[in-house]
């Protein structure tokens, strides 16, 4: 006897699927412009660069409640920023054990690098789409984040 395959269900689960080879695909080719230069970074590297530059003097406690990382990770994650030049710590006035973070020049270099080739990938990703389809895709994804945040 042959299974029948409900094609409404199996879209259910391949829709998560599909939104992760899109991500997937969009970090390889944005990451693959910074890979080959002179400062090659991860993912976890440049979203930390990502929230530094949009948070300037951001904590290592405040890094660590955005990002879900243990202290001991951050730390030598934050180390290496620092050791190769893209992140400067500078001491809390009003705590002396806590250090505040900022992007050095070069830091923000990078990071604006990868927001251009974030630019160019995700116009590339809605080419050929009519501005309705591009706000109806932007309106779907917004709900299907709100659902699984609702999910808990």
């Amino acid at each position: 006897m042959r299974e029948s395959v409900d094609p409404v269900n199996q879209m259910d689960d391949d829709v998560l699927d599909e939104i992760h080879a899109v991500m997937h695909l969009v970090r390889s080719r944005q990451y693959r412009a910074v890979r080959d230069g002179a400062n090659p970074l991860t993912h976890l590297e440049g979203k930390m660069l990502g929230f530094i530059a949009r948070h300037p003097g951001s904590s290592q406690r405040e890094l660590a409640d955005y990002s879900g990382r243990d202290k001991g990770q951050l730390a030598r994650l934050i180390a290496g920023l620092r050791e190769r030049g893209l992140l400067q710590a500078q001491v809390d006035e009003s705590d002396r054990r806590s250090a505040r973070l900022r992007l050095t020049p070069r830091g923000q270099a990078l990071h604006q690098a990868l927001r251009r080739q974030g630019r160019q990938l995700s116009r590339a990703a809605v080419a050929g789409l009519s501005e309705p389809e591009r706000r109806t895709l932007f309106a779907l994804l917004r709900k299907v984040r709100a659902n699984i945040e609702a999910a808990g």
